[in-house]
């Protein structure tokens, strides 16, 4: 009789668009281009930049090049070009109506409106004429939002709304991950953005008392409870992907088994003495915290758990810094780094050392793109369209469509 690929029971036992992406990303193609002026340099200036490109700043958290995907590597890209956008938005509509602030004030908030430190976040604003302006109140210039952009964040408000449900799904399930099915209110608000959540979910949890309970811990945190275990939501998404297809999913994963060098084993060999000897996967949706820590069940278990919370993300990726937010409540170590790299079928890494992502290689295709787009994520590309617009293109684009 087959053995189960998912072993649930013993654990518990246990105690716009992007652009087409280029060849290679802009971070890495700029890295080359420096380390190619080394030779030309004279010593002290070489020291100074190779010291510089050692820096995990620029460092590829993916050191072998022939491993690295340039598609992949441009979504992060295009993230960057649009950073000043996302934060800006959010920042601004937090505000009260009119959503604006005086540029001087502005200028001084470059980590909340996502510019670099020390430019001008005039310049910034003045990238996306459509979404952005700077108008003049009482002789003090503003940032402010443009009406058309403030019609597309009602247009997203009212998408939130009708989203709400799944989210509250989401929200569940990454609730049953957890070792004591709880999460501080202020790390899910501060990884909205990547589980797809409104800015004011805090404020609407009230709204499902059968699904959750909000409390305050000893260290005078609010913490988000789950009122329910639902074991229909207790499945994961290799689990649902082993029934359709159960090959690809025991090819996605390879967990070595440690033997003899006196022991010539061909590919072939060393393939069935994995199958034989190797764990079958445990669900993330057991106690981790009853897992004893450094054997292969329990980094079996930080694998899938990191997949599932992957799965549950808006575009299914996430930087390390998100992931690692849930770090105490999903039973995770510091040695996740080797263990995601070692999967490289299910995963791929990008970035720098300093700030690395993790995708979800079946969730992307050959281009770079998401297989399947939620509704948040087709909004936010048509206002990455629109924030490359200026306002001819747009009247353009708008007689294109009337004609």
């Amino acid at each position: 009789m087959a053995r189960p690929l998912f072993s649930a029971t013993k654990a518990l036992l246990l105690p716009a668009p992007s652009p087409s992406p280029a060849p290679a990303s802009s971070s890495a193609a700029a890295a080359a281009a420096a380390a190619s002026l080394l030779p030309l340099l004279p010593c002290k200036r070489r020291r100074k930049l190779l010291k510089k490109l050692n820096s995990p700043r620029v460092a590829p958290i993916e050191p072998e090049e022939a491993r690295r995907v340039p598609e992949l590597d441009a979504v992060l890209d295009r993230d960057a070009a649009f950073r000043f956008l996302t934060r800006a938005r959010s920042f601004l509509a937090a505000l009260p109506p009119p959503h604006r602030i005086p540029l001087a004030e502005a200028g001084k908030l470059y980590r909340e409106l996502g510019f670099p430190r020390g430019r001008s976040v005039s310049r910034a604003a003045a990238r996306h004429p459509l979404l952005f302006h700077l108008p003049t109140v009482g002789s003090v210039p503003h940032l402010a939002l443009t009406p058309f952009m403030r019609s597309l964040l009602e247009e997203e408000r009212r998408l939130h709304d009708e989203l709400l449900p799944t989210r509250v799904r989401t929200v569940r399930k990454l609730l049953m991950l957890t070792d004591h099915r709880r999460i501080p209110l202020a790390k899910l608000h501060h990884c909205r953005a990547v589980l797809g959540l409104p800015d004011d979910f805090r404020d609407r949890v009230g709204e499902f008392p059968d699904d959750f309970r909000v409390a305050v811990d000893p260290d005078g945190r609010h913490v988000l409870e789950l009122a329910r275990w639902d074991p229909a939501l207790a499945v994961s998404a290799l689990e649902r992907d082993f029934v359709v297809d159960e090959r690809r999913v025991r090819r996605t994963f390879r967990f070595a088994v440690a033997h003899s060098r006196s022991m010539p084993l061909d590919a072939e060999d060393a393939d069935r003495l994995d199958a034989a000897t190797t764990f079958p996967l445990v669900s993330p949706y057991t106690n981790g915290a009853l897992l004893r820590p450094w054997t292969p069940e329990a980094e079996k278990y930080r694998v899938g758990v990191v997949h599932e919370l992957l799965s549950l993300t808006l575009e299914k990726r996430a930087l390390i810094h998100h992931i690692f937010e849930f770090k105490e409540e999903l039973s995770l170590t510091r040695h996740m780094y080797a263990s995601l790299r070692n999967q490289n079928r299910a995963f791929y890494l990008a970035g720098t050392e300093m700030n690395w992502a993790v995708f979800l290689r079946d969730a992307y295709g050959d281009d770079g793109a998401l297989r399947e787009k939620d509704p948040l994520v087709l909004f936010n590309e048509k206002l990455q369209r629109y924030a490359c617009m200026n306002e001819d293109g747009f009247l353009q684009g708008e007689h294109s469509l009337t004609d």
